[in-house]
C-alpha cells in the first residue's frame, strides 16, 4: 500500500509550511500492512527533516523522540517504508520535522491525526501545515551552535588582570550587606538554634499537660498498640530498678498514666507490608504478596508502601535486596550514640539524620535529653547525674527505655532508620537497649571519642550557652562548673564500646589525623553511613548556592538548552565575580564549582584566582524530550506528560530525562565533597540542582524539593560549622 503525501514550501500566515495529501494506494502479503509514504516538494529548512509518528510501536507510540526518519528520494521527495503488523488494523500518524538522531524539540503537523483503516485512508485529502514560530526556531538554532566554552579544561583558574576598571556598572556597594534579603520561612535556620530541641517529641505528651499518644513537633497521632507490658514492667524483667514515679512532673504539670506505653510483635505486620520499586510517575509499582511469590500490578499513587525509602537507582535497588534477603529485624536500622557529654553526639546525630532524610530513608532523630527535660525539668544540678545516686539513676533509666520504645514503635509503624541520641555510657544501658531491640530492629553502636581539650572546652561553653539545662542559670561560670561535674560524673563509670555492630570516631571533629574503627558492620545502608561519617567534620566555612545569570532561554520561557547568557545575565555574572572577591577576601583556598553548561561556566569567567571545577553531576535536570520546549507548548502537544509532572513533580520523571529522585542520587557524591571540603565553596549551578543541594543543608522533605524557592541573581550563603547550619541570602539584581 503506497500513501503519497504533498508538501509545497509556501508560507503559512504563522510562519508555518504547508503540504497536501493527493492519494492512496495499498497492499497487503499474508496479513501485513505494508506502508509507504512520500513527501513530495519539501524543501529541507536548516537541520529539519520529515519524520513519521504515530499509534504503533514502530513509529514511536506517539513518542515524537521515536518518530521514524524518512529518507531523500531525490531533491524534493522524501519517503518511508514499513511494516504494520497483521493485528493492527488501524494506525493513528502524523507527520513531523525534527533533526535525525535528536531528542531536542520538533514541530508536529497541524491539524487532527491522519487514520489508516484497513488500507484505506480516512477522510478528505488535506494540506499539510506545520507552524514553526520564529521565536522557536531562532531558539533552536542557537542550540545547535557550537559551545562558547569547549575549549575550557574541567579545571581551570583565571590569573587576576592588571588594569582593573572601576565605578563599571557591575560594581558593588562596599558593604556587601547592604545586599542582605530575607530567607523564606521554611528555610535553613538563620540563627542558632539548639540542636536537641529539633528532635522528636515523646509521643505521650501534649501541649495540654496529660498523656496522648502524639509524635513529632507537628503531634500527629499514633496510636499505641497495647501488650498489656508496660516500660516499667519490661525494665524490672531485665533487671533494671525503676522506682515508683511521681504523679505529676515537675515544673511541667504533666499528668502520668498507669503505663506509660506497650511493645507490639513487629513480625504480626510483616504480613501487611508491601515491597515496591518506583520507576517514576505512570510507571505500576511492583508489589509481592505475603503469601505469594509473584509479582503484581499497582497502579496506585496515592500510598507509599512502607519501610522503603522514596529513591531511585541505588538506593531503591539496595533497599530491595535488604527487604528480599535480609533478616526482618535489619529492615529497621537503630543508630545508638555511645559517648560522653560534649564530644559532638547531638551534632553528629542531626547532620546523619539530615543526610539519611536526603537520599530518600525515612529517619528520625531521639534525644533522650530532651525526654528527660520533659519528664523531670531542665533544672537538674550535677548531682542527678552521679552513678551512685539511685533516684537519679532510675529516672535516667526510665526515660531512656521511654525514647527506645517510642522510637521502635515509630518504626513498626514503617519508619526505616531511628537515630537514638544519649550517653550510653555504660555496658549495661547498652546491654538493656538490645534487648529491647532485639527481634525487631538492628543496633549500630556509634561512639564519638574526642581527646583534644581545646575542642572539649569549646564544646562546653556552647552547651552552657545553648543547652535549655541551663536556660536559666544566669551566672555563666557556675553553670560551667556544674557541667564539668557532670562530665566528671560520667568519666567515672564511662566504658567504651566492644560489643556488638560499631563505628567509632575518635577524634574525627576536626576531620584531620582522626581514625574510624567499624566492627561487624555490613549492608549497603551502614556502609553509606561509614562512607558520609568519614567526610564529616566541623571546620566552619561557607558554601556559596548560585544559578548561573540569565539566559536567553530564560528569557524565553524555554526549558533545558545550552543557550548563552542574556545581557541581564551578563551583567550578573561581572556583579557575582564583585561579590566573591569581597566576599572571599581572605578565602584564597576557595574553588568555584560549576555545570558543564557554558551559561554557569559564562557566568563564572570573570572571577579570578579561584580554581573552578566542571562537574557533570551538577548539569540541570534532563528533561528528555521536552528539552528546549516551553510549558505551554508541553501542555499543548504533551497534555498527558504536562498533567504527569503536575501531579507529582518530585517522581516526575521526563520522557528520556531524568526525575528530582534521579538528580539527587547524582548529586550525593557533590554532597559528599562539600562536606569533605575545609575551605569555602561556590556553586554555580542550576534551578532543580540547587533546590536538591539546598534541601540538604535546610533539612526540608523530599516532597518540598519541586517548589524550593532560588531565584536568579540572588546567593544563598550556607554557612556550616559546630552551631549547625545558618543561611543568608544575597540578592544582587532585581
Amino acid at each position: 500500500m503506497g500513501a503519497s503525501a504533498s508538501k509545497n514550501a509556501e508560507s503559512g500566515a504563522h510562519g508555518g509550511e504547508e503540504g497536501r495529501e493527493e492519494g492512496l494506494n495499498d497492499h497487503q502479503d499474508g496479513g501485513q500492512l505494508y506502508v509507504s509514504l512520500k513527501m513530495e516538494n519539501y524543501k529541507r529548512k536548516g537541520e529539519l527533516i520529515p519524520h513519521v509518528y504515530g499509534s504503533v510501536p514502530l513509529v514511536g507510540s506517539w513518542d515524537a523522540a521515536k518518530a521514524l526518519p524518512m529518507e531523500r528520494e531525490s531533491a524534493s521527495i522524501w519517503e518511508l517504508s514499513f511494516v504494520v503488523p497483521p493485528n493492527h488494523e488501524t494506525l493513528d500518524f502524523k507527520f513531523l520535522l525534527k533533526p535525525k538522531d535528536s531528542s531536542g524539540g520538533c514541530v508536529i503537523e497541524e491539524g487532527p491525526n491522519r487514520l489508516l483503516t484497513r488500507g484505506t485512508l480516512q477522510g478528505d485529502s488535506r494540506m499539510a501545515i506545520f507552524k514553526i514560530d520564529e521565536a522557536s526556531w531562532r531558539a533552536y538554532q542557537e542550540n545547535l551552535q557550537p559551545s562558547t566554552v569547549r575549549g575550557i579544561p574541567d579545571v581551570s583558574i583565571n590569573a587576576p588582570p592588571e588594569n582593573v576598571e572601576n565605578g563599571s556598572s557591575a560594581s558593588l556597594e562596599l558593604d556587601i550587606e547592604h545586599y542582605v534579603v530575607p530567607a523564606p520561612s521554611a528555610s535553613a535556620n538563620s540563627g542558632l538554634v539548639y540542636a536537641a530541641n529539633l528532635t522528636e517529641t515523646p509521643r505521650i505528651f501534649t501541649h495540654g499537660g496529660v498523656f496522648s499518644n502524639m509524635d513529632g513537633p507537628g503531634g500527629s497521632p499514633y496510636p499505641y498498640r497495647d501488650s498489656g507490658t508496660s516500660t516499667t514492667a519490661r525494665l524490672k524483667e531485665m533487671e533494671i530498678v525503676v522506682p515508683e514515679l511521681p504523679k505529676v512532673f515537675s515544673g511541667l504539670g504533666l499528668v502520668e498514666s498507669k503505663s506509660v506505653g506497650s511493645f507490639c510483635s513487629l513480625h504480626k505486620q510483616d504480613g501487611q507490608r508491601g515491597l515496591f520499586v518506583d520507576r517514576g510517575v505512570g510507571s505500576p509499582r511492583m508489589v509481592k504478596s505475603a503469601s505469594a511469590n509473584s509479582f503484581t500490578g499497582n497502579l496506585s499513587l496515592d500510598s507509599e508502601a512502607k519501610g522503603m525509602p522514596a529513591a531511585a537507582g541505588a538506593v531503591a535497588a539496595a533497599a530491595v535486596a535488604d527487604q528480599m534477603l535480609g533478616p526482618k529485624e535489619d529492615r529497621h536500622l537503630a543508630i545508638v550514640l555511645v559517648g560522653l557529654p560534649a564530644r559532638g553526639k547531638t551534632f553528629t546525630a542531626a547532620k546523619l539524620t539530615r543526610y539519611l532524610r536526603w537520599l530518600g530513608h525515612d529517619t528520625k532523630h531521639f534525644n533522650v535529653g530532651k525526654y528527660r527535660r520533659l519528664k523531670h525539668g531542665a533544672n537538674q544540678s550535677a548531682d542527678f547525674f552521679r552513678a551512685d545516686n539511685p533516684e537519679g539513676m532510675e529516672a535516667r533509666n526510665e526515660v531512656a527505655a521511654l525514647a527506645m520504645e517510642d522510637m521502635i514503635s515509630w518504626m513498626q509503624e514503617g519508619g526505616q532508620v531511628g537515630i537514638f541520641d544519649a550517653t550510653n555510657s555504660t555496658r549495661k544501658r547498652r546491654n538493656m537497649l538490645m534487648k529491647m531491640a532485639e527481634g525487631r530492629c538492628k543496633i549500630i553502636f556509634l561512639e564519638t571519642i574526642c581527646n583534644d581539650r581545646r575542642i572539649i572546652e569549646r564544646n562546653i561553653r556552647l552547651k552552657i550557652q545553648q543547652s535549655p539545662d541551663y536556660a536559666d542559670q544566669t551566672n555563666f561560670e557556675a553553670g560551667l562548673e556544674d557541667f564539668k561535674t557532670r562530665l566528671a560524673n560520667y568519666e567515672k563509670v564511662y566504658e567504651t564500646v566492644e560489643e556488638g555492630s560499631y563505628i567509632k570516631m575518635i577524634d574525627m571533629v576536626a576531620g584531620q589525623d582522626g581514625q574510624i574503627q567499624v566492627n561487624h558492620i555490613s549492608g549497603y545502608l551502614p556502609g553509606r553511613i561509614v562512607f558520609f561519617l568519614v567526610n564529616t567534620h566541623l571546620t566552619p566555612r561557607p558554601i556559596l548556592l548560585t544559578r548561573h545569570g540569565e539566559s536567553r532561554d530564560n528569557v524565553r520561557g524555554r526549558i533545558g538548552g545550552d543557550t548563552v547568557l542574556s545581557d541581564r545575565g551578563e551583567l550578573y555574572s561581572k556583579k557575582l565575580a564583585n561579590f566573591v572577591e569581597k566576599r572571599l577576601r581572605s578565602e584564597r583556598a576557595a574553588s568555584i564549582w560549576t555545570s558543564t553548561l557554558q551559561r554557569t561556566i559564562i557566568t563564572a569567567s570573570p572571577i579570578v584566582g579561584f580554581p573552578k571545577i566542571q562537574w557533570r553531576a551538577l548539569d540541570e535536570i534532563n528533561a528528555g524530550v521536552c528539552d528546549g520546549m516551553t510549558y505551554e507548548e508541553i501542555k499543548k502537544n504533551m497534555p498527558e506528560e504536562y498533567e504527569a509532572r503536575k501531579k507529582d513533580k518530585l517522581r516526575y520523571r521526563y520522557p528520556r530525562g531524568e526525575s528530582y529522585l534521579d538528580v539527587i542520587q547524582r548529586l550525593e557524591p557533590v554532597i559528599i565533597e562539600l562536606e569533605r571540603q575545609r575551605a569555602p565553596v561556590v556553586v554555580i549551578s542550576h534551578q532543580a540542582v540547587l533546590r536538591a543541594l539546598y534541601s540538604y543543608f535546610a533539612d526540608r522533605p523530599l516532597k518540598e524539593i519541586p517548589h524550593i524557592e532560588v531565584p536568579l541573581h540572588t546567593i544563598i550563603e550556607i554557612q556550616m560549622g559546630v552551631t549547625g547550619v545558618q543561611e543568608k541570602r544575597y540578592k544582587l539584581m532585581d
